[in-house]
């Protein structure tokens, strides 16, 4: 088959590759739409410790097709059907998913392989995290419940309630849909960025109450605080960009008992400095949520069917697999919001 090859920053390859056919429990899916992703792009350029292990690689995780071969003992799906999985599914039986922690489980293996034309999904995803799709949803839409899963994710665990201000600072794709579940959850939203492109998706897509260009406004922090009550700051502050000093001018845009999410993932090492006096009398809750959990796939699934999240919107263009290395350029000119990948 025809794939991708992750062979180290900067370095991927369109290949012919041997596709893995299915063992006990294992599902082999043609990919019908893929999706580029920010961390496939953060991989591209600097690695990543935790998304890939082995050298060469697949490469993507964002996918949606139909089943082509099943592995011994599976029963839940047959070839012909159409499906949806995550990248990842927990053990079940590690410490941290003894305690219902799925997203930190022990053993939380990441399937990579999504920008090919086959993808080989391991027993436990099949099993735990792969859902067949619903009739009226399309492979394009399905594809983007991983994303998604995320931000609903992070969404439920910051507890966004009615009537609450809530401010993202970075639109890309993440930041735009958490805008866009923070405005379903019935809260004020002012959604800040520098992108052109991004900044008409908040208004599009996310349906942002305020929209921020922050190339027109040097102190964020000042013009925050007017579209806030009392000018106190957001009850909400969320940080969606993965950058120390975006996490450090964040903390100071939220209320005294104000929440600051910090969404957006920084690179392995980086350090960050707030005021203790401000953290502790202004009794500020701070929070960072990593991944996703089945329960969190299965409500995204849900989201896209109703058609209350329409992420077809986030879709910049359409490209083959040839063009990925050239769709990663364009992410990081900041010229693409999420393309369509189609093997």
């Amino acid at each position: 088959m025809k794939a991708i090859q992750y062979y180290g920053p900067q370095n991927i390859k369109y290949e012919e590759v041997l596709s893995k056919p299915p063992e006990a429990g294992e599902v082999v899916v043609k990919v019908e739409s893929a999706l580029t992703c920010g961390t496939d792009v953060k991989t591209f350029r600097r690695g990543h410790p935790v998304l890939i292990k082995n050298i060469p690689s697949g490469f993507g995780h964002e996918f949606a097709g139909v089943v082509h071969k099943v592995g011994k003992g599976v029963t839940k799906f047959k070839p012909g059907d159409r499906v949806v999985a995550a990248n990842s599914a927990p053990c079940g039986e590690c410490f941290f998913c003894r305690r219902e922690e799925y997203n930190l489980c022990d053993n939380l293996d990441l399937l990579n392989g999504a920008y090919a034309e086959y993808i080989t999904v391991p027993e436990r995803i099949v099993e735990k995290n792969m859902l067949i799709i619903p009739e009226g949803v399309s492979f394009d839409k399905a594809a983007f419940c991983e994303p998604l899963a995320n931000v609903v994710h992070g969404v439920e665990r910051t507890e966004i309630k009615p009537g609450q201000t809530v401010g993202i600072i970075g639109i890309g794709p993440i930041g735009l849909m958490f805008a866009r579940l923070a405005k379903l959850k019935g809260a004020k939203v002012i959604a800040a960025g520098r992108n052109p492109l991004k900044l008409k998706m908040a208004e599009e897509f996310a349906q942002a109450d305020e929209i921020v260009d922050l190339n027109k406004y040097p102190n964020p922090e000042k013009i925050f605080r007017e579209f806030t009550e009392e000018k106190r700051g957001m009850d909400v502050a969320v940080e969606c960009v993965g950058l120390p000093e975006i996490w450090e001018r964040v903390f100071s845009c939220v209320r005294p008992g104000g929440t600051v999410h910090f969404f957006g993932g920084c690179e392995s090492g980086s350090t960050v400095t707030f005021d203790t006096t401000k953290m502790h009398y202004g009794d500020i809750k701070m929070l960072s949520v990593f991944h996703h959990t089945p329960e969190y796939f299965r409500k995204a699934l849900d989201l896209i069917a109703s058609g209350e999240v329409e992420v077809e919107k986030l879709i910049t263009d359409t490209i083959t697999l040839e063009q990925i290395e050239w769709a990663m350029q364009q992410h990081i000119n900041g010229k693409a919001i999420k393309f369509l990948v189609k093997p």
